[in-house]
């Protein structure tokens, strides 16, 4: 399923034609602008039901007349597409979950639809509140304000608590996570009425990436500092802030003396639809301060999209200002990076919970911001101080 045009995972995906997997292409969704990414995501399943069961009949109907060995064993699904299990089942095969998050987080959604239809609570109720919730996935008790957004919205909750009970039809769920990390989240899912995880992480690349920007300016750029002395800014394939708060972190910088490389992108177009990714600065010299990059010359490197693994497992990176997306949380723990956490939005609040007070991974530079706010358009701009404060621990 394809929502954007995307010429790397095209790139990849072609690469891996010669391989033992087969890729069925879908026709892209023919419009999603204007959507929100909760109807975006339901819009998605309604489209591509009726494509899936064709596939999969076709497969299905291929495999009982060849030989056992081709036969259709079963469905292994992404964490949002629940909903094709009832496929599975009326194909006769067991279907799987691969939930791409943490542990933890799969507790919290349990946890919200529990409350939902257990005790007739809808967790967004709570977000005006001071109340910490005791969820059993966390060691600690949760504030609301470290919630995701999406589910502190009326419109969208309905949505994840629709996955939620999807999830529990699932024959298992696959997490990619692994047991010393999150034992006791694992641990609380078998008292969840949960089907039985699997912790098959940390599932990450590292091979193709390091042997394909070996030789890029950015790595060439990095040999040339000293070990662990560079600071890696870096808010994931969606990450991105406006002008305001980029010069905020600019003044940090600079600030703070520290040699650093800053993964810089421009918000994406609204009209290119609510799953559209950031962009690369045509001049990223017009968003910050006059005169930062002449300030910064042999000290710093602003670049756009980043090679994040390689630069993570470079011997000169010695900290992490991360939005604390779970993917780029593992690579880190990989990698022995510690972590400055500013999370964005969606599960990542609580990501950086987990890393600053339960694991000690990471410190914090502003673990309650969110840029998807709650019924207001205006975002917290989080100042230079507070920014410095938590790289310099």
């Amino acid at each position: 399923m394809k929502l954007n045009p995307h010429a790397e995972l095209d790139a990849y995906v072609h690469s891996l034609t010669a391989t033992r997997i087969k890729f069925i292409h879908l026709p892209p969704l023919e419009t999603h602008k204007g959507l929100s990414p909760a109807n975006f995501i339901t819009t998605l399943v309604q489209t591509h039901v009726p494509l899936v069961k064709q596939a999969a009949t076709n497969i299905f109907q291929y495999s009982t007349s060849v030989l056992d060995s081709h036969r259709l064993a079963g469905f292994v699904l992404d964490m949002f597409f629940p909903s094709f299990i009832d496929l599975g089942n009326e194909l006769g095969v067991p279907s799987y979950v691969f939930y791409a998050s943490d542990a933890a987080f799969l507790g919290f959604q349990f946890y919200a639809l529990g409350l939902h239809d257990e005790q007739n609570v809808n967790i967004f109720e709570l977000k005006d509140s001071d109340t910490e919730s005791t969820i059993p996935s966390y060691l600690n008790p949760v504030s609301s304000k470290l919630f995701p957004t999406v589910m502190l919205k009326p419109e969208s909750l309905p949505m994840m608590n629709t996955l939620a009970r999807g999830l529990r039809k699932a024959k298992g769920i696959m997490i990619n996570t692994f047991w010393e990390l999150e034992s006791h989240a694992i641990s609380s899912l078998s008292e969840a009425s949960a089907p039985p995880v699997y912790p098959v992480g940390p599932i990450l690349n590292l091979k193709s990436e390091s042997e394909v920007h070996q030789s890029s300016d950015i790595m060439k750029s990095l040999d040339e500092q000293p070990p662990s002395s560079v600071v890696f800014l870096c808010f994931g394939s969606g990450g991105s802030f406006k002008g305001d708060q980029v010069k905020e972190i600019a003044c940090a910088l600079e600030q703070s003396g520290h040699r650093f490389l800053w993964s810089l992108r421009q918000s994406p177009d609204p009209s290119k639809g609510p799953m559209a990714s950031p962009t690369d600065y045509d001049d990223a010299s017009e968003v910050l301060p006059k005169g930062f990059l002449d300030r910064t010359h042999g000290i710093g490197k602003i670049i756009g999209w980043a090679p994040q693994l390689a630069i993570l497992g470079h011997p000169a990176i010695g900290g992490f200002v991360s939005h604390c997306g779970w993917n780029l949380t593992l690579e880190s723990i990989w990698f022995e990076v510690p972590i400055a956490a500013w999370p964005i939005f969606a599960e990542q609040q609580l990501n950086a919970l987990k890393l600053v007070r339960e694991l000690g991974l990471a410190v914090e530079i502003k673990m309650d911001y969110r840029r998807d706010g709650i019924g207001s358009d205006e975002i917290e701009i989080v100042s230079a101080k507070t920014i410095e404060k938590g790289k310099g621990a």
